[in-house]
């Protein structure tokens, strides 16, 4: 029963997002693709990483992730930035036009946590951030994100 609840959700999540893509499908020019989608969220939650960083989390070769990032940067959604220690690496960073595009997802995600403060006593919605925190940091060691230790 678990399993099925938290599938819903998390499919209701990513079909909000796509109908919210496929409603604005026909006004963006170089519209990501799906596996740029998929990218571009990855680039995100890693912060500002550098090809080779990228690649190794995907697992993918450096040279098909850079022709991946080359496609962003020309589409705009990506700049590539020398590092200040190393000049030979350059970080990703994603640009506003992404930002503006990831917003979709964002915005509901932050009308369902305002329904749910709404709907649930501050103890509960402190025990749920408690629980999804011990789920992302212990439960999932498969995926380690940037910074999420200090959280």
């Amino acid at each position: 029963m678990l399993e099925e609840r938290f599938g819903a959700v998390y499919t209701k999540f990513k079909l909000h997002f796509y109908q919210e893509i496929f409603a604005h499908f026909q006004s963006r020019e170089a519209s990501l693709t799906t596996v740029e989608t998929f990218a571009m969220e990855t680039i995100q939650a890693l912060g500002a990483p550098t090809i080779n960083e990228f690649a190794t989390f995907m697992r993918i070769s450096p040279p098909n992730a850079a022709y991946k990032i080359n496609s962003l940067v020309r589409k705009g959604y990506l700049t590539k930035v020398q590092s200040e220690e190393d000049k030979r690496e350059y970080h990703l960073k994603v640009t506003q036009k992404y930002r503006d595009y990831y917003n979709i997802s964002t915005d509901y995600v932050r009308k369902v946590m305002e329904r749910i403060r709404q709907r649930f006593s501050p103890e509960d919605c402190a025990r749920l951030e408690e629980m999804l925190a011990i789920v992302s940091q212990e439960l999932m060691p498969e995926v380690d994100l940037p910074g999420e230790a200090e959280q």
